[in-house]
């Protein structure tokens, strides 16, 4: 059966892994995002209780 001779698919195998690995990751790096996260106040807004009347 030549689905069970790992000669050809193992080699597919490794070059498929080289290939995400070494040539993919510095393509996917390069991007630049247009809307960079811009950094947020870190003090909490005051906060004041209701004035609504309860029925």
């Amino acid at each position: 059966m030549p689905q069970l001779n790992p000669a050809p698919w193992f080699s597919i195998l490794i070059f498929s892994w080289l290939v995400f690995l070494i040539v993919i990751p510095p393509k996917m790096l390069n991007h630049t995002f247009i809307n960079e996260p811009a950094p947020q106040n870190t003090e909490k807004p005051k906060t004041e209780p209701w004035s609504w009347p309860w029925y």
